[in-house]
C-alpha cells in the first residue's frame, strides 16, 4: 500500500521539540504508522518527490507567513496545485491550509481580527453536512488553533465548511479531495498550552490574558477525528477494494 506523505513546513516552538516535529506529532494523531508515511523537510530545501508514490499527502503549520513567498514555499505552492488538480488527495494544517488556498487561488493575509489562540469554537457551516470529514460532526466542535494569518478569501469554486468568531474560513475543501484546516488537530492540550506560555508577552501585549486562554484550553476529540477522518478517505481512494 501507498504511504501517506508529510511536507514540513517548520518546526514546534523550542519548549516542545522534544516531543519530535510537527511530522511526528501529524503522524502519530493521524494513527499512523513510522511505515505508512514518509516526512519531506521541504523548509529546509529538500526536494519534493514524485506525487504519484503517494495515497495522500498532509502539510504542517510552521512559523513562516505565506505571504514572505519564500523560494520552497512557491515551489511547494506549485507542486501542490499540480497535485490537486490531479486528485491526489491533499490536507492542509495552519499554514499548510493557506498554503493551499494560495496554490489555488485564494488569498492568504494577516487577519484584521488579530492573532486567534486557545482552543476556540468552530462551527460547522452548511456545505459541510454532505462532506466527507466534516458531516455529522455536530453544530460546533473545540479545536486548537494558534495563527496570524488567515485565508482571507478561498479558493474559486472552494466550499467553506467551517468558521469560528475569528477567522470565516477555519476550513474548506476544493474539488474531491483536497481540504485545508486552519486549527490544529495534532495538537494535544499539553501543546496548545505550550504554544500560549511561549506568546504570553505578544498575548499581554495585544491585550490578551494569556492565563485566561490557558484556563480555557480543554480536548478536542472531534477536530482530531477530521485528521483522522482524512486518511481513510485518502486511503480508500487509493486502494478502493481494501476494507481497511
Amino acid at each position: 500500500m501507498k504511504p501517506f506523505l508529510i511536507l514540513e513546513t517548520g518546526t514546534p516552538i523550542p519548549a516542545l521539540r522534544r516531543h519530535g516535529g510537527f511530522g511526528h506529532w501529524i503522524r502519530v494523531a493521524a494513527g499512523l504508522s513510522g511505515r505508512q508515511a514518509r516526512s519531506c523537510f521541504v523548509a529546509a530545501g529538500e526536494p519534493l518527490p514524485s506525487a504519484g508514490d503517494y495515497a495522500g499527502v498532509l502539510v504542517t503549520g510552521s512559523g513562516a507567513m505565506v505571504t514572505d513567498r519564500s523560494d520552497w514555499s512557491e515551489r511547494s505552492a506549485d507542486w501542490l496545485r499540480d497535485a490537486a488538480h490531479a486528485g491526489l488527495p491533499l490536507f492542509g494544517i495552519c499554514y499548510g491550509h493557506q498554503l493551499l488556498a494560495h496554490a489555488l487561488g485564494g488569498s492568504v493575509g494577516y487577519n484584521p481580527r488579530g492573532r486567534e489562540m486557545g482552543t476556540v469554537p468552530v462551527a460547522a457551516l452548511a456545505d459541510a453536512s454532505a462532506d466527507p470529514l466534516f458531516g455529522g460532526l455536530g453544530g460546533q466542535f473545540a479545536a486548537h488553533t494558534t495563527h496570524l494569518q488567515s485565508v482571507l478569501a478561498p479558493p474559486p469554486q472552494a466550499a467553506v465548511l467551517a468558521r469560528s468568531d475569528r477567522d470565516d474560513c477555519q476550513a474548506f475543501r476544493w474539488g474531491e479531495a483536497t481540504w485545508g484546516v486552519q486549527f490544529h488537530p495534532e495538537f494535544s492540550t499539553r501543546m496548545m498550552r505550550g504554544y500560549i506560555q511561549a506568546r504570553s508577552d505578544a498575548l499581554r501585549d495585544e491585550g490578551t490574558c494569556h492565563r485566561t486562554l490557558l484556563r480555557d484550553v480543554k480536548p478536542a476529540p472531534t477536530a482530531r477525528r477530521v485528521l483522522k477522518r482524512f486518511i481513510h478517505a485518502a486511503h480508500q481512494r487509493a486502494h478502493p477494494r481494501s476494507k481497511a
